[in-house]
């Protein structure tokens, strides 16, 4: 009886060993994909609303105090932050360095 088990449970054993491996060698290339097709874009998240680091008295992600705050990024597709609107920025569009954001009265 333990002669019919012992193939079982081998072939058992080495599909699951060989998922485990498939799943570990795919899974970083996904990761890798995905940090690559993104940038960081200055002056474009709204107030609470950026992925990271806002500057001074601020700790990371949901912590920007103003919309388009020039010091708070949001992660864009690559390419799109410089044609993305902003209102804060110097240019009119999200910048790939933190700004100091012109004032509103500036604007008008």
């Amino acid at each position: 009886m333990s002669d019919l088990r012992t193939p079982a449970l081998t072939a058992a054993a080495l599909a699951a060993v060989l998922g485990s491996a498939l799943l570990a060698t795919t899974a970083p290339v996904h990761a890798g994909d995905k940090a690559m097709a993104k940038e960081k874009c200055f002056g474009v998240a709204m107030a609470g609303k950026n992925d990271c680091a806002a500057g001074p008295g601020t700790s990371c992600a949901g912590t920007a105090k103003a919309d388009h705050q020039g010091n708070a990024w949001k992660f864009v597709p690559t390419g799109t932050c410089t044609k993305t609107p902003s209102t804060t920025s110097p240019t009119g569009f999200g910048q790939l360095t933190a700004f100091t954001a012109k004032s509103a009265d500036k604007a008008m």
